[in-house]
């Protein structure tokens, strides 16, 4: 057995799930052996069940220790191999950042089903109902709330890059692919998001991904 622990993911393009603990990963420098299975494929329902026992991804395994759920999985992480730097350090800062990590989790149906991620997709003028208006709405509401009351120390939601970051960077990207409008404040943490280095590096890895059934595990 590896020595790092194994992080399963579903296809870079598409997974946005996956995408999240796997940047609070690499943003760390938490080293892991990847495996990733392509959503939509007869081999990713092959093979899923081996490693998840929700048949979804994301799945960690650490050892005899398995833990499933992109928040979960975070969480764990931080615990495990950051000290506790995964959320920010003073209580009220820690608390926003918590809910609204959790509020990422739960919410925003309309916006998931309508700006599905697809990291490649670039549209214009893309209708969305006033569910998906609301949804947008509020996400943009809470990165300016927290920049104003948690970001002077750096670009990010609370100064420097925490585990509230990863679970809004596939929302970045969504907006980035069907052109949401930002204003300033929004669209700097937008851009600090692309930015990162571990950010880019996942977007490279998409751009040779076979395309697949627009169609997620866990949206």
């Amino acid at each position: 057995m590896s020595a790092n622990p194994v992080f399963v993911i579903g296809s870079k393009n598409y997974s946005s799930w996956s995408l999240r603990p796997w940047l609070v990963l690499r943003v760390f420098g938490v080293a892991f052996e990847e495996i990733m299975l392509p959503l939509d494929t007869p081999e990713f329902y092959e093979r899923i069940r081996g490693y998840s026992p929700t048949g979804r991804v994301p799945v960690l395994h650490d050892g005899d220790i398995r833990v499933w759920d992109s928040l979960a999985i975070a969480e764990y992480a931080n615990e495990r191999w950051l000290d506790g730097r995964g959320w920010p350090r003073d209580i009220a800062a820690r608390a926003f950042a918590r809910s609204i990590s959790a509020e990422m989790h739960s919410g925003f149906a309309a916006l998931r089903s309508e700006l599905s991620m697809n990291c490649r997709k670039r549209v214009k003028n893309h209708p969305v109902s006033k569910d998906a208006q609301a949804d947008i709405a509020r996400i943009k509401a809470i990165w300016r709330e927290a920049r104003e009351r948690f970001g002077s120390s750096g670009p990010f939601l609370f100064g420097t890059f925490g585990i509230a970051d990863a679970m809004y960077a596939p929302v970045v990207l969504r907006f980035v692919s069907y052109d949401v409008a930002l204003d300033r404040v929004e669209g700097a943490y937008a851009d600090a998001i692309l930015a990162l280095p571990a950010l880019q590096e996942w977007l490279a890895a998409t751009v040779n991904e076979p395309l697949a059934a627009l169609h997620e595990q866990s949206k």
